[in-house]
């Protein structure tokens, strides 16, 4: 988004192998991906029980402000 300070998942970032909150199967990576301000929502779904959840990381204020890329 032009103007937007709004730090984008990077593929390296994404988490991996989570465990079910459910059954503790691990889940090879979330369903669903929402960056927001200041958070990324994540939504997994186990394949070995069927439960879906989500997990929320929450980021200090500074860690979504970037270097502006030009004057």
């Amino acid at each position: 988004m032009p103007g937007s300070n709004l730090k984008r998942p990077d593929v390296g970032d994404i988490p991996r192998q989570n465990p079910c909150a459910q059954c503790g199967a691990p889940i090879p990576a979330p369903e669903w991906i929402e960056p927001g301000r200041g958070r990324i929502s994540y939504l997994w779904t186990c394949r070995a029980c069927g439960y879906r959840f989500e997990a929320i990381a929450i980021f200090d204020h500074s860690a979504d402000e970037r270097e502006p890329l030009a004057a």
